[in-house]
């Protein structure tokens, strides 16, 4: 009679532990279900917008989260995925995911050969690209003076690698500052200004884009 008591209490903790896992979710708009974090995964279903889903996790990033959905089991972008936080509805952000509880997971073979074994495409593991993880941000800064003059740095690099960076230089009431900022898809965008106490600022802008498109801008204006 003991052993009978103390295995159904071991069940209905671990029924809890599996429940508080999960999310309650809705669907933002109609998204496909993926077999895999990335679009480049064949579609398991089609989730309606404003449908109930279960958010079980997120890859490393929140970029991509695993979620139920009915009897199917996938991948949904996390900006399709609706949930709520302090009593108001908000998009599943990376901040918000572990306020709310929503841990991060993996994606692996085991997690293929657990759902897709029925799907017609379930033999092609290989011919989908691996995920990888997205780089994590990093930032740094600095500031230096001597002889009647600073510099200042600062850089980063965001989650899916564009990066950031920025050189600040001000001496004898006139500053400059040259900015370059590259997009994780290629392309660049590049900033100077340069500032002088009583004659006003000047800004070029400089932008090529991943596909090889450009713009140029500059203009000029005085701070009172």
């Amino acid at each position: 009679m003991l052993r009978t008591l103390l295995l159904a209490a071991a069940l209905t903790v671990a029924t809890v532990s599996a429940s508080s896992a999960a999310t309650s979710a809705v669907a933002v708009t109609n998204v496909n279900l993926r077999a895999g974090p990335s679009t480049a995964y064949p579609a398991v279903t089609v989730v309606p917008a404003g449908a109930t889903i279960t958010t079980f996790g997120c890859v490393s990033g929140y970029s991509w989260c695993d979620i139920g959905f009915g009897p199917y089991r996938g991948w949904v972008a996390a900006n399709y995925i609706q949930i709520v936080y302090r009593g108001a509805p908000v998009v599943l952000t990376a901040p918000v995911a572990p306020a709310v509880g929503i841990t991060v997971v993996s994606f692996n073979r085991a997690y293929w050969d657990r759902y897709y074994v029925a799907y017609p495409w379930y033999g092609r593991w290989a011919a989908y690209p691996p995920y990888v993880a997205p780089r994590v941000t990093s930032a740094s800064r600095s500031v230096t003076c001597a002889g009647g003059a600073c510099v200042g740095t600062r850089s980063a690099t965001g989650v899916y690698g564009g990066s950031t960076a920025q050189t600040r230089v001000c001496t004898d009431g006139a500053c400059s500052s040259t900015r370059t900022s590259e997009g994780p898809n290629g392309g660049t965008a590049t900033r100077t200004r340069g500032c002088t106490a009583g004659q006003g600022c000047t800004t070029n802008r400089a932008v090529v884009g991943p596909g090889g498109g450009t713009h140029t801008g500059s203009r000029s204006f005085h701070r009172w």
